[in-house]
């Protein structure tokens, strides 16, 4: 322990086993993953941006270039706005007592998340500038869920530059081209406030052509997979999952999509699956599913799991940050050996200084977007035989 100067190597050599094992394996994992320069996915349930957890670690994690998309919630985007409102500092979110008296905070107009606090004036706002931002003439017509994310992160980028507020998830998002999905979107208030113009459009009150396109969305989805197969230099993709519910299972079922309901040939599974959940295995939940029962669905490679996947029961909140800062901390080390050995030692010595050092700007997906989904489209038109052939049955 006296001998360890850095993060990583604490984690590598004074965590031996039990929790500490487990938190030694994941480190293994990504340390591995980002070294190969396999692109990574990051799924993330929870309330990471009402917590700040986004300000923390998560947008410097992503600010790496290491991770080529987002599967989240509706209401983690929607709460990513609320530090750029104009009043955010009449009404700052703060800590609340976990088992304190929320009669008493519901008087007060206080909502509380866990032990994370704000007024009920912030959503109130937050929902002003959501529906009038709705309204705005780049909104009014149909498009995935990506295009709405990323629209939303340039305007709430503009709102918090105004503001001098720190940059936001859907921000860096937009500033970095990565694609965010919502699984469920009417599962949050940025949609409520979409169907709150839906009903007064339907009312007459006013004019609202804005739609999302799933079936699109869902598509989109898969030819990124279809990209970290075939083009990326890693031919292989990777997944982080924070949490579990609706944004791990979009996130892992372009696979079965692209190789069971479209029958494309030659997919693979993700090649590194790591997950931190709370949920314990026996609930059944798809929370708690370990990435050994999503080889099964073909989510997850069958020939490298055993040596490329992990799932540690655990707060993702009291892990994340300091993995995120051993990945930082060993980049930024290799990025001072670089300019004391040259790039060649460097590579010679530290082989895994290729993909930790990658271009920062990232993968930048969503600028190619158009690209992969007509490459897809042309694939699926080549297998008209047989997807018309899956389509009948003996009805009752």
């Amino acid at each position: 322990m006296t001998e360890v100067h850095h993060l990583d190597h604490l984690i590598e050599n004074a965590f031996p086993s039990f929790g500490g094992g487990y938190v030694r394996r994941v480190w293994g994992l990504l340390d591995r993953a980002i070294g190969e320069g396999v692109p990574m996915t990051l799924a993330v349930a929870g309330p990471v941006t009402a917590s700040g957890q986004h300000i923390a670690w998560l947008n410097p994690l992503l600010d790496t270039g290491w991770f080529c998309l987002v599967s989240t919630t509706d209401a983690v985007c929607y709460h990513d706005g609320h530090r750029g409102l104009d009043d955010a500092a009449l009404h700052p979110i703060h800590e609340v007592p976990l088992n304190g008296d929320d009669g008493a905070l519901r008087e007060d107009r206080i909502i509380r998340i866990t032990d994370v606090g704000f007024d009920e004036d912030v959503l109130l706002g937050q929902d002003r500038f959501l529906s009038a931002l709705l309204r705005e003439p780049e909104f009014q017509r149909k498009m995935t869920g990506t295009e709405l994310r990323y629209l939303l992160g340039s305007r709430f980028a503009r709102q918090e530059k105004k503001n001098d507020a720190p940059e936001g998830l859907l921000a860096l998002c937009h500033r970095k081209a990565i694609p965010v999905f919502v699984g469920a979107p009417a599962d949050g208030s940025v949609f409520l406030n979409s169907m709150k113009l839906w009903a007064m459009a339907g009312a007459g009150m006013l004019e609202h052509a804005f739609e999302l396109d799933l079936h699109a969305e869902v598509f989109e989805s898969c030819a990124y997979h279809v990209w970290g197969q075939r083009e990326s230099s890693a031919k292989a993709l990777g997944t982080l999952v924070l949490g579990g519910g609706v944004p791990k299972n979009f996130n892992l079922q372009p696979e079965p999509a692209l190789s069971q309901i479209l029958g494309l040939e030659d997919v693979e599974g993700f090649l590194y699956d790591i997950q931190i959940t709370t949920a314990p295995v026996t609930d059944g939940s798809l929370s708690s599913c370990p990435p050994a029962e999503a080889v099964t669905w073909g989510k997850v490679d069958k020939d490298a799991y055993l040596q490329t996947t992990e799932s540690m029961q655990a707060d993702y909140s009291t892990v994340m940050p300091f993995l995120t800062k051993a990945l930082l901390d060993k980049r930024d080390r290799l990025r001072r050996l670089r300019d004391e050995l040259g790039e060649a030692t460097l590579l010679e010595r530290h082989p895994e200084a290729r993909g930790y050092l990658r271009d920062d700007r990232g993968f930048r997906l969503y600028d190619d977007r158009e690209r992969l989904v007509d490459a897809l489209k042309a694939e699926v038109a080549s297998r008209s035989e047989m997807l018309t052939g899956s389509i009948d049955y003996d009805l009752a």
